[in-house]
């Protein structure tokens, strides 16, 4: 199934990415081909349709290693032809494109469709993240790992309510305690990658310059409010859903 895109979310090059998969043949991961007489029926298939055929069903980016385990072709090759069938793609201007997002492939609409694509699957649905969702959930991108109490002080309102929403929806996950407080800290999933078209955290983009530091935010927020704690019974706490 594809994903909905924004234009803004369109692709850098691929060779960055690709680079690892050129460590394959050193590694001892780039094996033979098979056998052409001994081959199975899948290794018989042309390489580019049975690639198309079995992205069509991914649920997550596949990697070329794993693609070139199930077709049993060389993952050198699979690269290779991965990396044709996006440029095929883009040259043909088809609605969708493969795209190389979170470390494997997996076809996406087309930006320029966004707009039609998200019409027909919403339909009048509200689907997206509330503005408190957002914010929560910009707070663990650029501070991970972080505890549910210091991106409530980040905020100035106890996110308890949001930070469970986006663990139900796949886009955070816990990360450990934190040393000091025994506190659960919490970071982005790969489906966070996904579902914002980044390859890697590295790709998120700057803060602006003149948004104060996250340190002296949090710093004049502890000292101006009560702390948020989870365990707190107190019917005061203010909690966002």
């Amino acid at each position: 199934m594809t994903e909905i895109t924004r234009p803004d979310e369109a692709p850098e090059s691929y060779e960055v990415q690709e680079a690892a998969a050129e460590t394959d043949q050193a590694a001892g991961t780039d094996q033979a081909a098979p056998d052409p007489a001994g081959a199975s029926e899948v290794a018989q298939l042309p390489l580019k349709p049975a690639l198309e055929a079995v992205l069509m069903v991914v649920d997550e980016p596949a990697t070329p290693e794993h693609l070139a385990k199930v077709l049993e072709r060389r993952p050198r090759e699979v690269s290779d032809a991965l990396r044709e069938l996006a440029d095929e793609y883009t040259t043909q201007g088809r609605g969708f494109e493969l795209r190389l997002v979170a470390g494997g492939w997996r076809f996406y609409t087309h930006g320029d469709y966004a707009d039609a694509v998200e019409r027909f699957v919403l339909d009048g649905q509200q689907a997206r993240l509330t503005q408190a969702a957002l914010e929560t959930l910009a707070v663990v991108a650029y501070r991970q790992p972080v505890s549910r109490s210091r991106v409530s002080a980040v905020r100035g309102v106890n996110c308890d309510g949001v930070m469970r929403t986006l663990l139900q929806r796949g886009l955070v996950a816990e990360a450990g305690t934190e040393p000091e407080t025994g506190a659960i800290l919490y970071r982005t999933t790969h489906y966070f990658l996904e579902r914002m078209g980044l390859r890697g955290l590295d790709e998120l983009p700057e803060l602006a310059p003149f948004l104060p530091e996250a340190e002296a935010v949090e710093g004049e927020t502890q000292e101006g409010m009560p702390s948020f704690d989870v365990d707190d019974p107190s019917p005061d706490s203010q909690t966002e859903h």
